[in-house]
């Protein structure tokens, strides 16, 4: 366990070192924002998109056990303040994925809003019989 974490911290440690240099080696300062930048909306978006797995097992079981509240709220939250902020300064990098992340958040609050009744309806059913 101890060793599979050590390798994914260096895989992405050599990642980061990777960009740092194609980004300082290969492109000026202008093009460099707009390399970096597009890698990052990427790594946002991939981020925002990753409880998608999860939003397809609440479905599956009808159950929100597996999607904590609290983390939904904060990401929703958190992505709503970066749209706004991105969109006060004009910078897409900024307000694309965010807003992207503040609707998939959104999804998955109305999920749990869904199926979180629907969760603790079907715990209480057996001890009612």
């Amino acid at each position: 366990m101890q060793l599979r974490m050590i390798a994914m911290f260096m895989g992405v440690l050599c990642t980061f070192i990777a960009i740092v240099y194609v980004s300082l080696e290969f492109f000026d300062p202008l093009n460099r924002k707009t390399f970096v930048g597009y890698l990052s909306m990427a790594s946002l978006i991939s981020m925002f998109a990753s409880p998608l797995f999860i939003i397809n097992l609440v479905i599956r079981t009808r159950s929100v056990e597996f999607m904590p509240f609290y983390l939904s709220l904060a990401t929703t939250l958190m992505s709503l303040s970066f749209f706004v902020y991105g969109m006060l300064l004009h910078d897409f990098f900024i307000y694309i994925p965010n807003g992207i992340g503040a609707l998939l958040g959104v999804v998955q609050l109305l999920l749990y809003g869904y199926y979180g009744g629907k969760s603790r309806e079907r715990s209480i059913l057996p001890l009612l019989a």
